[in-house]
């Protein structure tokens, strides 16, 4: 059985090695004409000139004319160029919750099914637009994430660029599945460590497999009330971060209570994960601490229609609470970032994120920079990804209108470069 999944994966990934649009990758310069861009400040679109890329990297913009003879000329006139889309939230080892229960995903599905079902995941986000994401954990697929990420890399199989958190870490009692006779003990979707000196353990255990960022829970539904509750101790989240640090490696904390973001803050977290009983208090104490929240709007909206809700009548208690918490959020000045939970829902469409983000009263210019500028920097590229820039990678994208009004069109991009690369041309 092992062998003829192994099997089935080579397959599939030699496939899926085939540049989505079959660009030959021996022109190396690239010249794309025609395309309004957005401004490095991300707040305006500036009028048509040309960008040069070569070797993955945006070298130029402006007139080139006769300047690189040998170039690929690439018309995009009428389109609007802008930078590749970054989902900081995403889980490419699920799919939606109405196709299987997340219980059934991480107790049923075979980690060869799940990895190869990744595979087509992380191609529709390609193609979609975001070009980079951060997984957040593999939900008991082990470190699939990592051999998702070095493919892609390596250029075996098309996807985004992909900053890895491997399996998260929770406490004793506190995650899934759950539910179950205690005589049983039943595999969890992520790492159990309890205490000071067990956290570290599994902190690097999880750095020596090759984890780009680790992700701690620092509050669970821990009864059986459905409330979340703080699982870790102060002193066992400063013991993450600070073994994560000693590598030089961020932490992102899970946490929807008042309490449990206090002690990730105070511990040294980079971003908080739902946040969706924060008090204004407590996003100040972020903004205060730099740390940066990803909401995931996308994921909350998703379970209420899968339990039945219908847009347009009236909105459950969770996207009520969704609502009020987004809009403490940007009232209080903490930093907010495109995260979405991808994963709960269907992958290639993580633009749901930035639709609820402009719907709950985020202008759609500060939704853009979210999902470029601001995302980049939490991964702490912000040097040299997520702006369209002389010296930034060629990560691109081209859409039909102006995002900066309508951010709709960021829905279906026309053209998506990667590294310089075009690998997907709706023209």
């Amino acid at each position: 059985m092992m062998n003829r999944n192994l099997a089935i994966v080579f397959m599939l990934t030699a496939t899926a090695a085939q540049p989505l649009c079959g660009q030959d990758d021996r022109h190396a310069t690239v010249v794309l004409t025609g395309a309004r861009l957005l401004d490095p400040s991300g707040q305006r679109l500036l009028d048509p000139r040309d960008v040069l890329l070569r070797d993955g990297k945006i070298v130029a913009i402006g007139r080139t004319e006769n300047a690189h003879p040998d170039a690929v000329r690439v018309d995009l006139s009428g389109l609007t160029l802008l930078p590749g889309l970054i989902d900081l939230h995403s889980h490419l080892l699920l799919h939606p919750y109405n196709e299987a229960t997340w219980n059934d995903q991480v107790l049923k599905e075979s980690v060869g099914l799940r990895t190869i079902r990744a595979v087509t995941a992380a191609a529709a986000t390609l193609e979609a637009g975001f070009t980079t994401i951060r997984d957040l954990g593999t939900e008991g697929a082990g470190f699939a994430d990592l051999a998702l990420r070095d493919a892609i890399a390596s250029r075996m199989i098309p996807g985004p660029r992909i900053f890895a958190a491997t399996r998260a870490i929770v406490a004793t009692g506190c995650y899934g599945p759950s539910g179950f006779d205690p005589r049983w003990s039943m595999p969890k979707g992520a790492q159990v460590a309890d205490g000071v000196d067990g956290v570290r353990r599994a902190t690097r255990e999880q750095i020596a497999a090759g984890a780009d960022w680790i992700k701690v829970y620092a509050d669970y539904r821990r009864r059986s009330d459905g409330k979340s509750y703080p699982t870790f101790s102060q002193d066992e989240l400063d013991a993450v971060v600070d073994e994560a640090r000693s590598v030089g490696l961020p932490v992102a904390a899970h946490a929807v209570t008042d309490e449990a973001i206090r002690r990730a803050v105070r511990a040294g977290v980079k971003t908080i994960e739902h946040g969706s009983e924060a008090s204004a208090e407590v996003f100040a104490l972020m903004r205060d601490g730099g740390v940066v929240l990803c909401p995931t709007l996308a994921a909350g909206d998703a379970i209420a229609r899968y339990a039945g809700w219908k847009v347009g009548t009236p909105d459950p208690p969770r996207v009520v609470k969704s609502k009020a918490m987004f809009r403490r959020a940007l009232a209080s000045g903490v930093t907010i970032a495109c995260g979405s939970d991808v994963g709960v829902f269907t992958h290639g469409e993580n633009h749901r994120e930035l639709k609820l983000m402009v719907a709950y009263g985020m202008s759609p210019a500060k939704v853009v920079q979210a999902a470029t500028a601001t995302a980049a920097g939490v991964l702490s590229r912000g040097d040299d990804l997520g702006r369209l820039e002389t010296g930034y990678v060629a990560d691109l994208i081209a859409v039909s209108g102006n995002p900066l009004a309508d951010i709709a069109v960021l829905r279906n991009p026309v053209v998506v470069i990667q590294d310089g690369r075009i690998v997907v041309d709706r023209r």
